[in-house]
């Protein structure tokens, strides 16, 4: 077969270049178009109860998390000249297209009644024409008076205010958000000078469209810094610049694919998906080393560059396949999650690591079939001794300490199982920022002073004969003694809801004297004060975010700090939902009716992003599964030996409990970024036992089924080029270090680590298990596995006299 197929890319290689070019044109057209993500990342699927839930509760109540805020604590604004300066402020970020509204102190507007027509109405309390620093004060104290604002708006303890301005929901999920935080950040800034004042920026809208930009950076920092480090060592290995920009062009071509892969899905560049393109130059550089590499073998013994082009493909197009097959299977599971990105960055991953495979088949013989014949110079890599102590040490380890490889491989084991005991899953809702970053310092402020910014909802729905049962007296007091227990909660804000607007009425009703701020104390004053509220218009639409129209369903909004899946999911989980069914119990002995129904949901992102944490995990659980069962059947397929395919999981499996292992000790939590590594280098990691098995089954063959010998020979010429390529996916990997997000650094530090495991693992556990339990039935059965080409560097006999190699002047003169 592969035969044919050389024949077939040689003779119309032209042809198939051709083709690559325009369909590169046609990826990179749509390339261009391709943006970036805004939306906030959902892992909870969209049919999950729990999410259509959250859906209905924003149709009718509206967004949850499209807050921004701006937090100030210094007491010089307090001050008349700097207090003008926060409003005219506060009417330039009202300016900013995208921005719905502004709340802020200067614009506080407080509830006053007309006696007259028996109403409430809203004023500002701060006029345009304060004079004097006296007239200030006395509009402050009164200000200090609305409990309703007191704690949400100003911390009344130590000063700290907030300007709190919603974003356009049209706005939040488009890259018109960037548009809007920089415009936020440009007025800040020229705040700050003008007055000396810092300020703190904070909320989801706000800290995402920082996310996405540092993350169009990093997509153009990581693609070019993969290439130079990759480029760099190929350069060394090859010393051919020629060699290293066309393989560069090929990993180039595959890059715009990808990106224009990414435009077709309709997807967006995320977070995850931003780290495909430098994978895809890793990849693709293993790819470019070992078919220039063969070439380089087959031209040294052939002395005819065509035939060694073609034998290239002959020999190397399986075995480029099946690597890069196992590697595209560890990320094609992900289509197996229900989670959104993680389906995204499997697909466009998958799809074109096997597009890498048939782009450098194609495009590398070409390209070396128009080249000059290489010289002595590019081919004096062949002769390369300096892994042959290392592999000569580990064949003798093998072959006369394999007890002790089992002693050391049982004590690791074992401390890796411990260290996996440690494990924990958790993640952060404002995740991966580094702790010393303006963002996360800003988003600690709002934590410290206003109890954080995260939105979290409680839903009470009330289904009764009763007319606006939420007007009856005995069913908001037995409602306000649930949000006076949630007030307790020390990393919350104290609740808000439309009870929050009648204790506020009911201080207006009283002349905004605030001790009244409370509830009627009887259905005689509660109906005084309610006849206020008759007739009343919402031009704000304020009270129709919290009640509907019916007056059955109420929402109770609250924001929290930013503690972590773990706490988060304790805190709802025994905390809240324990008080929403004590709440239920209450209502409905104040209903009595056993026809009326009452629910109390806990709801919101802060929800969400709880069950969708668990949610992630169990999925990369199942792909991790996957990868393992479809990874084992092809080499089911190859060897058709059930005792080899067991064998050559266990080095594989081992080196992903030591990476479990590591993360435990080292305090490193479960994760989409860290979770999602098992699967991706399990599929790496499987190639080089792949790569080994094949060249000890074809020593078996030529030895006579002498086991001892054929595990030399493998070692000795596998050895290096699993170190070899271990290296450059390494250095591949290693870049990611360098992010100045948290989870990408993880990603890179543990795949790097892992990889450099399964190195040590194929190397000298794989054989050591083939020299105790393989026992070969002597069989020259053809196996598909004999038609793979392992043979990287040491495939001759002897030493490559490299003077010997004629180069001809009719076929141009080498680099």
């Amino acid at each position: 077969m592969w035969t044919k197929v050389a024949q077939f890319i040689i003779r119309y290689r032209m042809l198939l270049i051709g083709i690559i070019g325009v369909i590169t044109m046609f990826m990179g057209y749509h390339a261009l178009k391709v943006e970036m993500s805004y939306e906030f990342t959902r892992t909870v699927p969209p049919n999950d109860p729990d999410m259509v839930y959250f859906n209905e509760f924003k149709k009718q109540f509206g967004e949850d998390g499209n807050m921004m805020a701006i937090g100030i604590k210094d007491s010089s604004i307090y001050q008349l000249e700097k207090f003008e300066k926060l409003r005219q402020f506060s009417n330039d970020i009202k300016k900013i297209e995208g921005v719905n509204e502004v709340l802020s102190l200067p614009f506080l507007r407080i509830i006053l009644k007309d006696t007259v027509e028996k109403k409430f109405y809203f004023a500002s309390l701060f006029s345009d024409s304060i004079k004097t620093q006296q007239e200030l004060d006395s509009l402050l104290t009164i200000a200090r008076g609305q409990t309703f604002y007191m704690g949400q708006l100003v911390n009344v303890d130590n000063g700290a205010t907030l300007i709190l301005a919603p974003m356009n929901k049209e706005f939040a999920n488009s890259a018109r958000r960037l548009d809007v935080t920089k415009n936020l950040i440009r007025l800040g800034t020229e705040f700050t000078e003008k007055t000396g004042i810092e300020i703190h920026y904070a909320g989801l809208p706000f800290v995402r469209s920082v996310m996405a930009e540092q993350v169009r950076k990093e997509l153009s920092f990581f693609l070019y810094l993969s290439a130079i480090v990759t480029g760099v060592i190929m350069l060394i290995f090859f010393r051919s610049v020629r060699a290293v920009i066309f393989s560069m062009i090929m990993i180039g071509v595959v890059v715009v694919w990808t990106i224009g892969t990414i435009v077709l899905f309709g997807f967006k560049i995320s977070l995850l998906s931003g780290l495909i393109p430098p994978v895809i130059v890793t990849i693709g550089i293993t790819n470019a080393i070992y078919l220039l590499n063969k070439y380089h073998l087959e031209y040294v013994s052939r002395q005819n560059k065509m035939e060694a082009v073609q034998a290239v493909v002959k020999k190397m197009g399986l075995a480029t396949f099946l690597t890069n097959l196992t590697v595209a299977i560890g990320f094609l599971t992900l289509l197996s999650t229900d989670i959104t990105i993680l389906r995204e960055f499997g697909i466009v991953a998958g799809i074109n690591i096997i597009a890498l495979f048939v782009v450098s088949l194609v495009m590398i013989p070409g390209i070396l079939s128009w080249m000059p014949e290489p010289t002595p110079k590019h081919l004096r890599h062949l002769n390369f001794k300096f892994l042959g102590g290392f592999v000569s040490a580990i064949d003798l380890l093998v072959h006369r300490h394999r007890m002790f490889i089992y002693s050391a491989t049982a004590v690791l084991t074992l401390l890796a199982i411990f260290g996996m005991t440690r494990l924990y899953s958790v993640s952060y809702m404002v995740d991966d920022i580094p702790e010393d970053s303006d963002i996360k310092k800003d988003l600690n402020f709002v934590e410290e002073n206003f109890n954080g910014i995260m939105p979290l909802e409680i839903e009470v729905d009330l289904k009764t004969k009763r007319r606006k049962p939420l007007q009856n007296l005995k069913i908001v007091k037995t409602i306000d003694a649930f949000e006076s227990s949630l007030d307790s909660i020390t990393v919350t804000s104290r609740p808000i809801s439309v009870l929050s607007f009648i204790k506020a009425s009911r201080q207006a009703y009283y002349g905004n004297n605030p001790e009244w701020y409370a509830l009627p104390t009887s259905d005689i004053e509660a109906k005084y004060v309610l006849s206020y509220l008759k007739g009343q218009t919402d031009n704000s639409g304020l009270f129709n975010a919290f009640v509907d129209t019916t007056y059955s369903k109420m929402r109770i909004s609250m924001q929290m700090a930013d503690i972590g899946s773990i706490k988060m999911d304790s805190l709802v989980h025994q905390v809240i939902e324990p008080k929403a069914a004590n709440l239920v119990t209450e209502l409905k002995k104040t209903l009595r009716s056993e026809s009326d129904t009452v629910t109390v949901s806990v709801t919101g992102s802060s929800k969400i992003f709880i069950k969708g944490n668990k949610f992630l995990i169990a999925n990369l659980t199942e792909s991790l599964i996957l990868a393992c069962v479809l990874i084992t059947l092809s080499m089911a397929i190859l060897f058709a030996n059930a005792r080899m395919i067991l064998i050559s999981l266990i080095p594989n499996l081992i080196a992903l409990m030591i990476t479990a292992g590591l993360m435990g000790y080292f305090n490193i939590p479960l994760k989409a970024s860290t979770a999602l590594i098992f699967s991706i280098t399990f599929g790496i990691s499987v190639d080089n036992s792949i790569r080994f098995l094949a060249k000890y089954r074809q020593e078996l063959l030529s030895s006579g089924f002498f086991v001892p010998r054929s595990v030399s020979e493998s070692i000795l010429e596998t050895g290096k080029s699993i170190i070899y390529t271990s290296i450059v996916l390494f250095a591949g990997f290693i870049i990611f270090a360098f992010s100045d997000f948290g989870g990408t650094v993880a990603l890179g530090l543990l795949t790097s680590t892992t990889l450099v495991i399964s190195m040590f693992t194929n190397l000298i556990l794989l054989p050591a298990l083939i020299m105790t339990f393989d026992k070969p039935k002597k069989s020259k059965e053809h196996l598909p596995i004999d038609d793979f080409d392992s043979s990287f560097i040491g495939e001759l006999e002897e030493e490559i006299d490299l003077s010997k190699i004629k180069i001809h002047d009719r076929q141009g003169s080498a680099e």
